[in-house]
């Protein structure tokens, strides 16, 4: 590709970046140059590739963005990082070019098939003969790169390098039917074409700084890997915008989504992307303070793996700082031509508009870095917001209701009264989270009932007293733990939720102390006995995580801190116990459809559509009861609210929207994707069935939850307005801003 003129029309203004560290270069850049040139011969990417030419390759200059990202490795790292990228690049041409730009899925999935073999966790396997230079390119750097890293870094490098290769199949896909992804599909689905997971891995080789596998799929890792990544890619959508629209036909652009979803100017699409780009940035550094430490002390890591974990933290920091500068002076991108197109002086370490400060107003992107980490952290909770609004919500599917209803209605409160869970536990400050009136109120059998409408009465009893446990316990978590700030006791409960969940059913159990346990220990027994070894770890899994995220909910409530909007969507799903009530969907399925179905990225959109469609909806009807009574932080309205500096009345339009195009997503995957995985995994018809089966339960999942929202009395307002002491009560407000809500409220119940 040749420079880019400054002179031609840009779409868009490029925005105030939020770049609070500064970008080094690395001294061994011109080796990187030359060697990498002479790779990328030698694997055969240059003349005579029909991809690239030398010119080509100079003027993207991959060395520089290697030297940028990576600044403190020597020179043999960086030229074999440099390799990494100067392959990865060429990927990506070369499958625009034989595969996208020819709309060939076929050919392309035998190209992405073969890939894979030529990265063995074990050096002495032997690899197939490389037919083209993308295999030959991946066939070196293997060998040349693993060997110096840990077995457990080789299946999680391979792994995203295979996402990063397979998800183009994705891209490829959305172009061929001329469909524009939603936003939250589209930053998941970026995360794996676009590659910076895949990144990650290299800062871990860069710096010598491999982390320790003891924390490798913790949260707090996770979100640090994610973050970059989301940071890294829509910044790389800003600067790619003109070349993927008006050149590739592309549309899988940040820019162009919001442009879209948000029926917004391009320059007012380009502003909101940066402005997530700055909220991914906070979020990555809240994590580092907030979560690594404890982190730390609860895995118990000795100060060297701590010294890695922080280094690795700070490899990804420069990766951002770095990726930065290069998209600002390489000709491959949109930049008003930049250095490389001639309209920038060389660096200088004493110039003004050094590395880390290029096309940035200082002062003014601070200024708006700081609005919006100044917006999330003063929420002032209890805020008199009147009975939630509800707009006309999307459903095209429809369910009954089970006919034993009325009998699971009497049953499950009577179990309920049989685990402690309808009065005070003893000892337990602010424990009287539910009485009897209250759960006829909730009335958790009729959600359960519009899910499973099939249920014999017995199944129908089991998913009503799981709805109801995990109900009690998210609202007995923030008003136990989150109103005391007692994060350290909500752990220790956590800790012991796990140990009621034993994988072999002879395993013993500690004796429950309270509803929590009882209820869960009960329920375990009832549903996990049936089951394989391997399906009742995934199922304690999904509980786990469900707990787990009660904790992150705790956390923020401690700093009153409004989630950053990627993290809410995506933490919001296990809160709402999605995994839980999904799993207890397609318990039947086990033998019929082999597990890694489950895992393919297309059940995961699927089911990530659903649950986020279910947990928005949620989000809509107890947006009073969260705000105003509650003094939650937790809300996807308010998350919005927050983030868009926007009222009430257009962030619910904005969530509506987006449930809405969850749910067309939803109707998109089961209709054009799920096909392609029955082909691509040659099912046979009785697990296509199988399968057929679980997207229908799916559909009424999001119907029955819908039925119960509108039917149950757990939102409405006149149920919300109890005084101290009578049912429904939800507990005096505490904390700032909360003096004038006590007062209101003792006004209203005639005691002031």
């Amino acid at each position: 590709m040749g420079k880019r003129p400054a002179t031609v029309t840009q779409p868009f203004e490029l925005p105030n970046f939020y770049t609070p560290y500064p970008a080094r270069l690395n001294p061994h850049l011109e080796t990187a140059r030359t060697h990498s040139k002479k790779w990328a011969r030698d694997m055969e990417m240059l003349e005579g590739s029909g991809i690239w030419e030398e010119k080509d390759l100079d003027a993207h200059d991959y060395a520089l963005l290697c030297s940028y990202t990576h600044p403190d490795c020597d020179a043999d790292a960086l030229s074999l990082v440099t390799d990494w990228y100067v392959w990865v690049f060429f990927f990506d041409d070369h499958f625009l070019e034989k595969f996208k730009r020819t709309l060939d899925r076929e050919g392309g999935k035998e190209y992405l098939d073969r890939l894979p073999a030529f990265m063995p966790m074990d050096l002495t396997a032997p690899v197939p003969e490389p037919t083209n230079p993308v295999e030959a390119g991946l066939a070196d750097l293997w060998a040349r790169t693993v060997p110096h890293m840990s077995l457990d870094w080789r299946r999680r490098f391979a792994e995203s390098t295979e996402h990063l290769l397979n998800e183009s199949l994705w891209e490829l896909s959305n172009i061929n039917i001329h469909r524009v992804p939603n936003p939250v599909e589209y930053i998941e689905m970026r995360r794996k074409v676009g590659g910076a997971p895949w990144s990650a891995g290299l800062v871990e080789y860069a710096t010598g700084a491999e982390v320790p596998a003891a924390v490798a799929g913790s949260r707090a890792l996770r979100v640090l890997r994610d973050t970059f990544a989301d940071g890294v890619h829509l910044r790389n959508d800003l600067f790619s915008y003109q070349r993927e629209t008006e050149e590739e036909g592309e549309l899988s652009n940040g820019v162009l989504v919001l442009e879209t979803f948000l029926n917004c100017t391009t320059q007012e699409a380009a502003d909101a992307v940066n402005d997530l780009i700055t909220s991914r940035l906070q979020q990555f550094e809240n994590t580092v303070v907030a979560e690594l430490p404890p982190l730390f002390v609860e895995k118990g890591l000795d100060p060297k793996s701590c010294a890695e974990v922080l280094a690795y933290a700070k490899g990804l920091q420069d990766w951002q700082s770095g990726g930065h500068e290069w998209h600002m002076r390489s000709s491959r991108y949109m930049n008003g031509g930049g250095s490389a197109a001639g309209t920038s002086p060389p660096w200088s370490p004493f110039s003004v508009g050094g590395p880390g400060t290029s096309a940035a107003d200082l002062k003014q992107a601070l200024a708006t870095a700081g609005a919006l980490r100044f917006r999330s952290s003063t929420h002032v909770p209890h805020q008199t917001v009147g009975a939630s609004q509800i707009p006309d919500i999307h459903m095209p599917f429809t369910t009954t209701l089970s006919p034993h209803l009325e009998g699971a209605r009497r049953r499950v409160i009577a179990w309920a009264h049989r685990m402690g869970i309808l009065c005070p536990q003893p000892g337990v400050p602010l424990s009287d989270v539910w009485d009897e009136p209250a759960m006829v109120r909730h009335d958790l059998a009729l959600c359960a009932a519009g899910i499973h409408p099939d249920a014999t009465a017995e199944q129908l009893d089991l998913s009503s007293a799981w709805l109801a446990w995990g109900t009690y316990a998210d609202d007995y978590y923030p008003q136990v733990f989150g109103r005391t700030r007692d994060i350290a006791a909500a752990k220790v409960c956590t800790e012991r939720l796990s140990a009621f969940m034993p994988l072999e059913p002879s395993a013993g159990t500690p004796e429950p102390v309270n509803a929590l346990e009882r209820g869960l220990a009960d329920l375990w027994t009832r549903t996990a006995g049936p089951m394989t070894l391997e399906a009742r770890r995934m199922f304690r899994e999904t509980i786990d995580k469900m707990t787990a995220s009660w904790l992150w909910e705790i956390d923020n409530q401690i700093q009153n801190r409004v989630p950053d909007p990627v993290d809410y969507i995506e933490m919001r799903r296990a809160t709402f116990g999605s995994d839980l009530t999904m799993s207890l969907c397609r318990i039947g399925h086990g033998r019929q459809v082999p597990p890694e179905i489950y895992r393919t990225g297309t059940l995961r959109s699927l089911e990530n559509a659903a649950a986020d469609f279910a947990c928005l909806m949620n989000d809509v009807f107890s947006y009073q009861k969260e705000i105003e009574y509650e003094g939650e932080v937790h809300n996807g309205i308010l998350v919005v609210q927050t983030f868009f500096g926007c009222d009430y009345p257009t962030a619910l339009n904005i969530i509506n929207d987006l449930m809405t195009s969850r749910m067309h997503e939803f109707q998109h995957v089961a209709a054009h994707e799920l096909p392609v995985v029955y082909d691509d995994f040659d099912l046979s018809p009785e697990a296509r069935k199988a399968l057929d089966g679980y997207v229908h339960e799916l559909e009424n999942w999001m119907a029955g939850i819908l039925i119960w929202h509108r039917g149950c009395l757990r939102y409405i307002e006149p149920e919300l307005r109890h005084p101290p002491g009578s049912p429904g009560w939800l507990g005096a407000p505490t904390g700032l801003g909360t003096s004038a809500a006590r007062i209101l409220r003792r006004a209203v119940a005639g005691v002031g």
